[in-house]
């Protein structure tokens, strides 16, 4: 069952990926992917639509039902309180991507200048660090996130290998991406939603 909600989940956050970036993101071997996939297929929650797979109506039911009693195995007051440090970090990892996007507030950033990149990864890292310990504990809290941690360790050792869109790029695994769903995970287990994070002023 918690394979089923990391796959489902997964889908509707990726849209229409292929198996191995829906494996990825659900934190699952090949192998474990396709034990979960083929009962989803055959029950119509998910279909192939040429080399990907998406999420159908169907599935999305499901998800909602998964959702609702995983929500119900949390305990909300602890999540609260340690959303509340999640906010903190969160306020500092959006400063750190707009520092990322635009040079001085105004200047779009062309990865031209190693140095000022250099120094925003050096904040990144610092973060991903700060970060670890609170992520531990909402995976304490919610196991089915346990492939948070190798997600953002994954984009951030890319990130130091050289290759800066996997900072802030979408559509692929980029540390913002994960970062956006993981937020959006938060949200849901709290029985939130973005429209009022955003209200709010606590959204990506």
């Amino acid at each position: 069952m918690p394979y089923t909600l990391r796959v489902l989940q997964a889908a509707r956050f990726k849209g229409r990926p292929t198996e191995p970036d829906l494996a990825a993101a659900a934190g699952l071997t090949d192998a474990a992917l396709a034990s979960v996939l083929e009962p989803l297929l055959v029950a119509e929650e998910l279909q192939r639509v040429g080399g990907r797979v998406k999420i159908t109506v169907t599935g999305r039911a499901r998800l909602d039902e998964l959702l609702a009693a995983e929500r119900d195995t949390v305990d909300r007051a602890l999540l609260r309180q340690r959303y509340l440090g999640f906010g903190a970090v969160n306020e500092d990892f959006k400063r750190l991507v707009t520092d990322w996007q635009l040079i001085d507030g105004t200047r779009p950033n062309d990865h031209s200048d190693a140095e000022y990149d250099a120094r925003i990864v050096a904040r990144l890292g610092e973060l991903h660090e700060r970060f670890a310990p609170l992520l531990a504990e909402f995976v304490e809290l919610a196991p089915r996130l346990a492939q948070y941690p190798d997600r953002f360790a994954g984009a951030l050792a890319k990130i130091r290998a050289g290759d800066p869109a996997w900072l802030a790029r979408p559509l692929v695994d980029s540390y913002h991406t994960v970062w956006f769903e993981l937020h959006e995970e938060l949200i849901g287990l709290g029985g939130g939603s973005r429209v009022r994070e955003e209200a709010a002023g606590r959204a990506e």
